[in-house]
């Protein structure tokens, strides 16, 4: 029970790691099965699966488990392999299943409209943890966002300023206007967050890139950015919306390589350090779904 302890305790607090498991015993080896050993993100462990060669090449796979996400069954043959005889008296082979061990995702919501509730409603039932900021209380609150692990209702500098996203968090930007939506952009991309997206139209995207780059940031800083925000797949409610943004966050969490239907200009574009020639009637004629029924719906 203490290792399960220790796994809920890393998840509690905002880290990744590993839980190695022998699920299956032929013949003698240094352990026994179900034996378990947990491997933090900082390198340290719990438990033991029976130590020597086999436990140090399992936690490097667990390393590599907790990167990709992905779980990973190993087999180790103790009599055919001598790399693993350290004298014991072990003849068997075993096969250890490692699992990632992650805390909730946790998704951050700037703006408190009506897209943004949809998504949060979409976004909890899915299982993330979900920050919800607005400069407006009337918007901004728990009636409206129950369940939300934090809601902040102040000018959106302050809250800027008291926010930290790890490496592993995503962010969605849907305020009611450009001028906010630049703000906090600007913000984002010089956070470790792993997934950036911003609700508006093409041209909007390459406005705002523009107008950033041209203040002095990097423009490979953008390369996590997603704008038009969400997969293609026609939608026009808020609601629609709300599943085109949380599946493209869900393909992101999964490490999904396929192609998908991604909207984003950034993500269809290799950008440089001068910035490339961009198609700007293209972006002036082609307004994506989600902004105009954001804009409708008086977000």
């Amino acid at each position: 029970m203490e290792i399960f302890e220790e796994v809920v305790a890393l998840q509690r607090s905002g880290r990744r790691g590993a839980l190695a498991t022998i699920v299956n015993v032929r013949g003698s080896i240094p352990s026994f099965k179900s034996a378990k050993m947990l491997v933090r993100d900082d390198g340290s462990i719990a438990g033991t699966i029976g130590g020597g060669c086999v436990e140090a090449e399992v936690w490097q796979a667990a390393r590599e488990v907790m990167t990709s996400e992905k779980p990973r069954t190993l087999t180790f043959d103790l009599n055919q392999d001598p790399k693993y005889d350290t004298g014991l008296v072990c003849g068997g082979t075993l096969e250890i299943f490692i699992e990632p061990v992650l805390p909730a995702p946790l998704l951050y919501i700037f703006g408190a409209g009506h897209v943004s509730l949809e998504l949060f409603k979409a976004a909890r039932n899915a299982g993330y943890d979900v920050i919800v900021a607005d400069d407006r209380e009337a918007y901004a609150n728990a009636e409206r966002f129950p369940g939300a692990r934090q809601i902040l209702a102040t000018d959106f500098d302050k809250t800027l300023a008291d926010l930290a996203p790890s490496d592993s968090a995503f962010i969605v930007i849907a305020t009611r206007g450009h001028r906010d939506d630049m703000r906090i952009l600007r913000w984002a991309v010089q956070t470790p967050a792993r997934y950036i997206g911003m609700i508006g139209s093409r041209r909007k995207a390459i406005t705002v890139f523009r107008q950033l780059v041209g203040e002095g940031l990097r423009p490979e800083l953008f390369e996590r950015v997603h704008s038009p925000v969400g997969f293609d797949i026609g939608a026009i409610t808020p609601e629609e919306i709300a599943v085109a943004v949380l599946a493209e966050i869900i393909a992101n969490r999964r490490n999904v390589e396929r192609t998908l239907p991604h909207m984003s200009w950034f993500h269809s574009r290799r950008l440089s350090a001068e910035g490339e020639s961009l198609d700007t009637q293209s972006g002036q004629d082609e307004t994506s779904r989600d902004e105009t029924s954001l804009r409708q719906s008086g977000n």
